[in-house]
């Protein structure tokens, strides 16, 4: 009877063919979706994983990177005292006005102020050696090259930030922030535009000798109260931290998170009722084989062996489609951010809801009675 499954599809191939679209689409909405919700509120987090450092250090209670208040520069001396600490690095926030070369209006900025030395480790990972030493330059920032537009620039162009001037002296990718416009600017660049506290530090950073005990160190490092009030985070822990606040604790991931929802139920209705559909149109076939003393339960196997063909090929369409549209969305710098691991989830989730489809199809077989062939 499995090969009888198989045979129907292919010679009845026009009549499954709506069935495999509804599949692969529905499994194309949920790859694109889950991307889309993993690269935006990745986003969150670029400061982290676009870093080296192990441990970061902040106001007790910060919720998210953008959300850091200022601690007390003491809090250095206890770092660079422990003996797991390799190296220390100071990273100012500033939340400034940009005005451009071109007329765009003011724009929110967030000036990251970084170590420009070439073996900082604040983004370490998104900025070559070669661009990050041309932030020793004073006035010299770096910004993302999707954001050149909005911020009505181009490289080598100057602009005012909070009224200073400042020149964009390279861009790159992986840069974008969630809710803003990052802007990187060297540590001294930053004191002189930070026009609230030009001697505050918003987050310490550290490189640890043994990066596997990065839990104990912060543990032990956060224990200490005598240098000020200061939380200690693995960089692990304060990426999720910042996403997780992100995701579900603004009216923005709500709201995303929400249209996920909606796209997943849009897409297991869509399938079901194109695989219910494919069947009752087979169902003067199913009749003659139940005549000819083919069981109910046997008729039921080759319905759940179509429907599982119909699953993985419509998911093997919408899997080379999906490589085409992140190919795209990279090309466009739409923030598309999806692991092996998320990606065989909605596969399985996919193929999960084709079979409870095939389940759905099976109540259709009561309608095979050979008795309606005389009909």
């Amino acid at each position: 009877m499995v090969a009888l499954a198989r045979q129907t599809l292919i010679h009845e191939w026009r009549r499954f063919l709506p069935a495999m679209i509804a599949v692969g689409f529905a499994g194309l909405l949920q790859l694109l979706q889950t991307a889309l919700v993993l690269g935006i509120f990745s986003s969150a987090s670029v400061y982290i994983t676009g870093s080296t450092a192990d441990l970061w250090v902040g106001y007790p209670g910060t919720q998210s990177v953008n959300l850091g208040r200022p601690i007390d520069a003491g809090v250095e001396m206890r770092l660079r005292m422990d003996p797991d600490v390799l190296k220390v690095e100071s990273f100012r926030w500033v939340d400034a006005d940009w005005r451009g070369a071109r007329d765009t209006g003011g724009v929110s900025v967030f000036v990251s102020g970084i170590d420009a030395g070439p073996q900082g480790l604040m983004f370490d990972r998104v900025l070559p050696t070669a661009l990050r030493v041309r932030l020793n330059e004073p006035g010299a920032v770096i910004v993302d090259r999707a954001d050149l537009d909005s911020l009505g620039v181009n490289l080598g162009e100057a602009a005012t930030i909070n009224g200073h001037r400042v020149r964009v002296v390279g861009v790159t990718s992986g840069l974008r922030a969630l809710g803003g416009v990052n802007v990187v600017a060297s540590l001294a660049t930053a004191r002189q535009l930070d026009t609230v506290a030009a001697d505050r530090i918003t987050y310490l950073v550290a490189k640890i000798r043994d990066p596997s005990q990065a839990d104990a160190v912060a543990a032990r490092l956060g224990g200490a109260s005598a240098f000020g009030s200061y939380a200690v985070w693995t960089a692990d822990q304060f990426a999720q931290r910042s996403q997780t606040y992100w995701m579900f604790d603004t009216g923005a991931g709500a709201g995303v998170l929400f249209l996920a929802a909606i796209v997943f139920l849009v897409g297991a209705v869509i399938t079901s009722q194109t695989l219910v559909a494919a069947v009752i149109g087979s169902i003067r076939e199913y009749a003659t084989l139940n005549a000819l003393g083919v069981g109910v339960t046997a008729l039921r196997k080759v319905v759940m062996e179509q429907a599982f063909w119909v699953g993985a090929l419509g998911l093997l369409g919408s899997t080379v489609l999906a490589c085409l549209f992140f190919a795209l969305a990279h090309y466009y710098n739409v923030p598309v951010a999806l692991s092996p691991v998320a990606a065989l989830a909605c596969l399985l989730l996919s193929m999960a809801l084709v079979l409870v489809s095939g389940l759905a199809a099976i109540r259709t077989l009561r309608h095979a009675d050979p008795t309606s062939l005389l009909r």
